[in-house]
């Protein structure tokens, strides 16, 4: 039979393993889905976005997803978007995010910014991208 104080060491250590637990999936770095036709145009617009992601190093976790994929295609019927989208990124599953003007941006289509085809206009840029991952950083803690 376990003794009082055994009995009171085994739920110290359990606890402080779920403690453990939780800050690690408190502190995990967000990922960045980068869905995106692997072809100019889309590659040059990118080129700020993937720029910037490198600099985070291990703060972010960046997944490219092939556009012309079938694993794009059910990716992007999972988040509800469809039809001839050249670039979507997620952030922890998600392309919608608030701006800290408290307006809504989503991570759809062609960027804003150098690389991006003329005549076309974008709604977000990397800057943008940078700020909802320092705002998920900052509500995560």
């Amino acid at each position: 039979m376990i003794s009082l104080a055994h009995r009171r060491l085994l739920v110290a250590v359990a606890a402080s393993c779920l403690s453990i637990g939780h800050i690690a999936a408190w502190a995990a770095a967000p990922v960045v889905e980068v869905i995106a036709y692997a072809h100019p145009p889309v590659q040059s617009a990118l080129k700020p976005l993937r720029d910037s992601l490198a600099r985070q190093g291990t703060n972010v976790r960046v997944v490219e997803i092939d556009m012309e994929t079938p694993q794009a295609e059910r990716r992007l019927q999972a988040v509800g978007l469809k039809g001839h989208i050249p670039v979507v990124i997620l952030i922890d599953g998600q392309y919608r995010h608030k701006r800290a003007d408290g307006s809504t941006v989503e991570f759809v289509s062609f960027p804003a910014g150098p690389g991006t085809p003329p005549g076309v206009k974008g709604t977000w840029s990397a800057a943008d991208v940078e700020a909802a991952l320092k705002a998920r950083d900052t509500h995560t803690r």
